[in-house]
């Protein structure tokens, strides 16, 4: 299967036809123009809940020690058996920064500092907004968690560009080795 399709049907897709009940009351949800809007939203038919369909955020850090970038082969879905590097869901009580820190040490095992914002990624058909980092290793040794089945320091030559997870880490890695 072509790594571009192995994610298609995960959650994260913002595929609204999916949302069917209000998540404060249990009613049905139906679709309605919101002329104040001028948008078609979903609105709950037994409170009038509007349920906005809004993007996660996640933090991600591309890892550079020397002339490598290190990389993760993913152990879980979406994008399971891919590479990308570490990254993953900012929680409520941390900034963006400190969830791409605390992402890397979680996946891999290093310590990573921030070396400067490199892009902000989003997808109309993808629920998540991703801000990722260019980043140093610091410390730490490469060590694998349930996330991650391999871990590996490539040459940017060597990067396993039709092996990776997703359009997010296509587009950061490009991005990345253009400056």
């Amino acid at each position: 299967m072509p790594a571009r399709s192995r994610h298609r049907d995960h959650p994260h897709l913002s595929d609204e036809s999916r949302l069917k009940f209000c998540p404060l009351c249990g009613a049905p949800l139906v679709k309605r123009w919101l002329e104040e809007e001028r948008h078609t939203r979903k609105i709950c038919s037994g409170c009038g809940y509007i349920f906005y369909l809004n993007p996660k955020v996640a933090a991600g850090v591309v890892p550079r020690e020397g002339d490598k970038i290190w990389l993760l082969r993913r152990n879980i879905a979406p994008g399971d058996d891919l590479w990308t590097f570490p990254g993953g869901y900012v929680d409520l009580g941390e900034s963006v920064p400190e969830a791409a820190v605390r992402e890397a040490l979680e996946e891999t095992g290093f310590k990573v500092r921030l070396d400067g914002l490199l892009n902000v990624y989003s997808y109309t058909n993808v629920g998540i907004v991703l801000v990722a980092y260019r980043g140093s290793v610091v410390g730490g040794k490469a060590a694998l968690s349930p996330e991650s089945r391999e871990i590996r320091a490539f040459l940017p030559k060597d990067i396993p560009w039709e092996e990776l997870a997703f359009s997010s880490t296509r587009d950061a890695l490009r991005d990345y080795l253009q400056h």
